[in-house]
C-alpha cells in the first residue's frame, strides 16, 4: 500500500469517526426495544494484533479474524478461547471483512483499497488476489459467499464484485455487478459495507452504513430495494440465519437482532445486544447460542491505538 493511500484512508476514517462520535446524540434517541445487557463477557484475545475488523467462521469452533492495517490473519478455537497468527501477510495488504468458504477451505478476505484476497484455510497460502477497483476510489470492505461464489461490497462506489469459484474450488476472474436503486447511494463517506446472502443464493442483503438502513440486492441485475421498518444507525457488519438478522453497529456499541418477513421487504428490531466489553465492534458470527464480535477500537484513533484487540463472546 502506498504512503499516500494509507494516509488517504486513514484522513477519511478520522473524519468519519469525529462525525459519527458527533452524531450519537443524536442518532440514538430512547426507544422501547428491550437490550439485552449483561456483565463483562469472555473474550478472546488476538495476540499481537495491532488492529482488527472482520471475523469468519470455520469448521467446527474455528474462526478467523483480521488485523485491519496489516492484513495478517489469526485464527482460533470458540470453544477453548484461544486464538494464534494464522497468515503473516505480504506488507501492504489490509484485512477488512472476511467469510470461510468451508465447503472448498477457502478464505475470501476484503482488502480495502481496491483488493481482494483469498487464502487456503489450511494452508494459509495465497490462493489468488485481485485488484477489483482503483485504490484511490474503491473501499473493499465485506464479503459474503454463495454455492456460485463470494460478493464483495464498495464503500465508495455503487458496484458489488463477483468472484466465482468452481465445484472444484477454484476461484476464477472477478466481475462487477453494478448497484442500482437506493442501495446505490454513495453520497456519504462510507455507504455499502456488510453483506449477506439467503441460504439459496438467490437474495443479497447489503448494509449501508452512511444511511443506517438494510437492502435486498438481486445478484441477478443488482437492483435493490430497502428493508421497511428497519433503521439500524453506523451498521456495519451484518450476520443472516433463519430470518433472523443482527447488525453490528460499530459507533453505538451494540448489535441489533433484527426480525425479517419472509419475503424480506420488512423487518423490525426486536432486540438490541449491549455489553461492557463492546469497544467499536464491527463484524459477528454466530457459535452455539452466542455471538463472536470483533473489537475494532476505532475510537482509539485511525490507525487505532490500543494495547490489545479481542473477540467478545455474547448471547444472541
Amino acid at each position: 500500500m502506498s504512503t499516500l493511500a494509507t494516509k488517504r484512508i486513514v484522513v477519511n476514517w478520522w473524519r468519519i469517526a469525529t462525525l459519527l462520535l458527533a452524531a450519537m446524540a443524536a442518532a440514538l434517541t430512547p426507544t422501547a426495544i428491550p437490550a439485552a445487557a449483561g456483565p463483562r463477557s469472555d473474550v478472546i484475545v488476538l495476540p499481537g494484533a495491532s488492529s482488527a475488523e472482520g471475523i469468519a467462521k470455520g469448521a467446527g469452533s474455528t474462526f478467523y479474524a483480521g488485523d485491519l492495517f496489516r492484513g495478517d490473519i489469526f485464527r482460533g478455537d470458540l470453544q477453548r478461547g484461544t486464538a494464534e497468527l494464522f497468515i503473516d501477510a505480504p506488507a501492504g495488504r489490509m484485512a477488512v471483512g472476511m467469510f470461510a468458504d468451508v465447503r472448498h477451505g477457502l478464505l475470501f478476505v476484503a482488502g480495502g483499497l481496491g483488493a481482494a484476497y483469498v487464502y487456503d484455510t489450511r494452508t494459509g497460502a495465497t490462493v489468488a488476489a485481485y485488484q477489483l477497483g482503483d485504490p484511490a476510489s474503491s473501499f473493499i470492505n465485506d464479503v459474503t459467499v454463495t454455492e456460485q461464489g463470494a460478493y464483495f461490497t464498495d464503500s465508495l462506489q455503487p458496484r458489488l464484485y463477483f468472484v466465482p469459484v468452481s465445484p472444484a474450488g477454484v476461484p476464477g476472474a472477478a466481475t462487477i455487478l453494478t448497484v442500482t436503486g437506493p442501495a446505490a447511494d454513495t453520497s456519504f463517506d462510507f455507504n455499502m459495507n456488510g453483506i449477506a446472502a439467503t441460504a439459496d443464493g438467490t437474495t443479497l442483503i447489503v448494509a449501508h452504513s452512511g444511511r443506517g438502513a438494510l437492502y435486498t440486492v438481486d445478484p441477478a441485475t443488482g437492483a435493490s430495494v430497502a428493508i421497511a421498518g428497519v433503521s439500524v444507525p453506523f451498521v456495519d457488519g451484518i450476520l443472516l440465519e433463519a430470518g433472523r438478522l443482527w447488525a453490528v453497529q460499530n459507533f453505538a456499541n451494540q448489535v441489533s437482532r433484527v426480525r425479517l418477513s419472509p419475503d424480506l421487504t420488512s423487518g423490525v428490531v426486536e432486540a438490541v445486544i449491549t455489553n461492557s466489553s463492546f469497544q467499536i465492534p464491527t463484524t459477528a458470527i454466530r457459535f452455539g447460542d452466542r455471538l463472536a464480535v470483533v473489537n475494532a477500537k476505532f475510537d482509539t484513533g485511525f490507525p487505532p491505538t490500543a494495547d490489545q484487540y479481542e473477540v467478545v463472546l455474547v448471547n444472541r
